[in-house]
């Protein structure tokens, strides 16, 4: 596996290809340069019985030239890095750092290619792909490209973990159309690995990373949230976001307006103990903020939001929370579909 650092400090794992498969690739894209070349010579043959021998020597020359040499350059920058044969064997041709190739560096591949497969057969080629330690031909190092596989064993898919319920539906005001795709892949990539990460050098790259996000937001993040959980949360709004887009507003629902479903609190998705989520409304994103948890100590060493209360009132674990007082008017109230707690 060979990593790719894009423009954005984005690292690409991607498998790069091996002397056989390019071998068979490039052997049957041999074969088929080779059919075209023999059929074109038939024809010229034909054509040109009239020239002189003069003549019909350069018009062999520039067939060999155009369809040799000419023709693999013209497919692999109207294909992005995919011959024929490459296509075959599930590989493909990409710059160094992981974009699309383009016409510059098909014709410097193709003009070194002449000399390290056509007139070698084949030999420069294969003593500097097995040099290379990511089996690159000399082509591939002075045009900046590599040969890597796309069609790979699946893995375990990557799981980015949920936000706390008390942040889902905070950033639902937050305008995320600044924020490029470099970035999302950044920040979806620490989320997914954060857990393998040191504890000191993940900290620092999740407050990099939402520094970054801040920045391109142009909105503060919350006082006293997490970074990690800050990055997923707004996360999982553009996922939301996409989804709506796609199905209609109507899908993607199950997190209320107010900011979190039901329930007594959830394991901590970033290597935190369970939190209890305030009951009261929340505000905004970009207005006042609305009440939260300071921090996220370890287990047993952090106070517990009373019921009813706003969160700022601690209680000491284990000890009955006071009633709720009701202060609203006797009268029917509406009913909200949900049994109050015990």
């Amino acid at each position: 596996m060979s990593e790719l650092v894009t423009g954005e400090a984005v690292a690409l794992e991607l498998r790069p290809a091996r002397l056989p498969s390019r071998a068979l690739a490039v052997l049957l894209d041999l074969i088929v340069a080779i059919a075209a070349y023999t059929g074109v010579s038939v024809v010229l043959m034909f054509s040109t019985a009239s020239l002189d021998v003069a003549a019909q020597i350069a018009v062999s020359i520039a067939a060999f030239v155009l369809v040799l040499v000419g023709g693999p350059i013209a497919v692999e920058t109207l294909s992005h890095g995919r011959s024929l044969g490459k296509l075959a064997f599930g590989l493909r041709v990409v710059r160094d750092d992981g974009g699309p190739i383009r016409f510059r560096h098909a014709l410097v591949r193709g003009a070194i290619g002449v000399i390290e497969i056509l007139t070698t057969f084949g030999v420069v080629a294969c003593i500097a792909s097995l040099v290379s330690a990511r089996g690159r031909r000399l082509g591939d190092v002075f045009a900046g490209t590599l040969v890597v596989r796309e069609r790979v064993s699946a893995g375990p898919t990557a799981f980015v973990p949920p936000p706390p319920p008390w942040l889902m539906g905070r950033f639902a005001e937050l305008d995320l159309s600044a924020v490029p795709d470099g970035l999302w892949l950044a920040i979806r990539q620490y989320l997914t690995r954060m857990q393998q990460l040191d504890p000191q050098v993940g900290w620092a790259m999740a407050q990099r990373l939402a520094a970054d996000l801040v920045a391109r937001t142009g909105a503060p993040a919350p006082q006293g949230v997490p970074p990690a959980a800050y990055l997923a949360a707004v996360v999982q709004e553009r996922q939301a976001r996409d989804v709506r887009r796609a199905f209609g507003n109507g899908a993607g629902g199950g997190v209320p307006a107010g900011g979190f479903g039901p329930g007594a609190g959830v394991p901590g998705a970033f290597g935190n103990s369970a939190f209890q989520p305030s009951s009261a409304p929340q505000q905004p994103y970009g207005s006042a903020p609305a009440p939260a948890p300071v921090s996220w100590p370890a287990a047993g060493a952090h106070p517990v939001p009373a019921a009813g209360g706003t969160g700022a009132d601690p209680v000491v674990p284990g000890a009955q929370p006071p009633a709720p007082q009701n202060t609203e008017p006797a009268g029917p109230r509406p009913s909200t579909g949900f049994a109050p707690p015990a």
